[in-house]
């Protein structure tokens, strides 16, 4: 008797199904055939086991099973419950009628209680795309599979929940998610607001433009002047999730496996924060099994990467080309793997090794050089692609002892949506352009027309300062922004005034 059961292989951020042919001859053996990895192998202790503890039993017969496509390479232990049903549905121990109706994931304990995975989200789009009639997953990744509409998905507990499905009698309801209800409840969530910030307006004022226009920004000052407190606060002014790029952010992080557990969607733009030890391969993603980097689980959201110049320099390097191209591809012999990176940098460093150099109270103590030096720890291509530079004062006491409450992020989201919206307006047309940061050679010379007033200011700080053309863009780009959320249809000098005073780290004087 031949069983054919389903499941699922993620590659990438996509999902391959998997059929598991189950078949039984006379002698007493187990086989796993089809590029099956340490941890599949592995299954058949756990399926024994788990068997057993629920009062059934593997069946004294040989063997073999097939895991098709059989040239790609079956990873990891959330294949154990759909090869457990295959075994149990082949020896007649259940009703195999509907076991092909359902793709089935699930790892099993040698207790027979399931345990979660990684992936359900893809894996149940993919599921959904070719006509499955459901899933039975883990009980915590059941909400994670439900927001896919036309899927009856199960969630088990343990595989005695599973077998009653097959036979029948179900002790459990399909779970049942609106989607739509699940997205809109928490999608305009703040935790952390600008009205606690005190002073800081100027850096304020930047942040917007950033948000505005999804500008990579990098703020420099000493320490305590709230570098941190402020970047910690960009998610609250930044447009709320579209549904489109919630299911495409919780995608990534479902893959990952960092979506809590439980958790149907993510609602709020993911703000990720690695330490300035991590790895290139940890920032862009990859590894022997591929797993998704910090730059991809940033995805839709803010990478902010604090004291900058500690960062190995071969980590920074790698950031040049997803900042450009907004993904990143990891190609080895056997397989390449796309990943989306369409994040906002942030990053905050110290002005130099003491930090308090251009302190407006404390002496800077590093020696001649020493601030060059500091700052040549990031290469000139990076500070390229980052659009505004901005210096971050420590705020006086006077400020800080003020009991008012600043602008709130609600307040300025709601100029930053504004401003979003006439940049989606203008780039109804270029699917891939969402925003001003985007913008390519083309759309610049189309959509930032500069008066003479404005490029002979332009023309001048190009002369002065040694910027280069990509410099020159992002100035244009920057000021296009500053324009926009003044409703403005045409860039201004002041616009270009504004935008040429965010490339601090441009000035010959910086460090000299």
């Amino acid at each position: 008797m031949l069983v054919k059961t389903y499941a699922s292989s993620v590659h990438g951020i996509d999902a391959t199904t998997v059929t598991i042919e189950t078949e039984m001859s006379p002698g007493l053996s187990l086989d796993i055939v089809g590029l099956p990895d340490s941890a599949v192998k592995e299954s058949q202790l756990r399926i024994d086991s788990a068997l057993r503890s629920v009062g059934y039993r593997m069946p004294g017969q040989k063997i073999v099973i097939n895991m098709a496509p059989a040239d790609i390479r079956k990873e990891g232990s959330h294949y154990d419950l759909s090869l457990a049903i295959g075994i149990l549905a082949c020896s007649s121990q259940i009703v195999s009628d509907h076991v092909g109706d359902y793709l089935i994931l699930g790892e099993l304990s040698l207790d027979g209680s399931v345990n979660p995975v990684k992936g359900t989200l893809p894996i149940a789009i993919q599921a959904m795309n070719e006509g499955f009639k459901g899933m039975i997953v883990p009980a915590q990744n059941a909400r994670e599979a439900a927001v896919v509409a036309n899927l009856e998905v199960y969630g088990v507990k343990n595989i005695l929940e599973a077998i009653d499905i097959f036979n029948g009698t179900p002790s459990i309801e399909p779970t049942k998610i609106d989607t739509r209800k699940e997205f809109f409840e928490n999608y305009e969530a703040i935790d952390l607001d600008f009205a606690d910030v005190k002073g800081q307006e100027n850096v304020k004022r930047a942040l917007e433009i950033a948000a505005a226009g999804g500008h990579n920004v990098i703020m420099i000052g000493a320490p305590g002047s709230g570098k941190t407190m402020l970047s910690k606060r960009i998610p609250s002014i930044l447009p709320p999730f579209t549904l489109r790029e919630s299911l495409e952010t919780t995608k990534i992080h479902s893959v990952a496996g960092t979506l809590p557990s439980g958790s149907a969607l993510m609602t709020t733009r993911p703000f990720r924060s690695p330490h300035h030890t991590i790895s290139d391969v940890a920032l862009v993603g990859g590894g022997a099994y591929p797993q998704p980097g910090e730059i991809s689980l940033a995805h839709n959201g803010v990478l902010f990467l604090d004291e900058l110049p500690e960062f190995k320099r071969q980590v920074l390097e790698v950031l040049r080309q997803p900042l450009e191209d907004r993904e990143i591809t990891i190609s080895r012999a056997k397989f390449t793997v796309n990943y989306p990176a369409g994040f906002m940098l942030v990053a905050s460093m110290n002005p130099c090794p003491c930090g308090y150099y251009n302190h407006p109270e404390k002496q800077c103590t590093c020696g001649a050089g020493a601030v060059k030096k500091y700052l040549n720890k990031i290469s000139g291509p990076l500070l390229d692609r980052i659009d505004i530079h901005v210096e971050v004062i420590p705020v006086p006491f006077k400020d800080l002892s003020v009991q008012t409450l600043s602008e709130s992020s609600a307040e300025i989201r709601k100029r930053v949506v504004k401003a979003r919206e006439i940049q989606l307006e203008r780039f109804k047309d270029a699917p891939k352009i969402h925003c001003n940061a985007q913008m390519t050679s083309s759309k610049i010379r189309k959509y930032c027309q500069v008066d003479e007033a404005g490029m002979q200011l332009l023309k001048n700080a190009m002369e002065k300062l040694g910027l280069s053309a990509r410099a020159y863009d992002r100035i244009l780009k920057v000021a296009r922004t500053i324009a926009d959320l003044e409703g403005v249809e045409n860039i201004q000098s002041n616009h270009i005034a504004e935008a040429i005073q965010y490339r601090s780290l441009d000035r010959d004087s910086w460090g000299a």
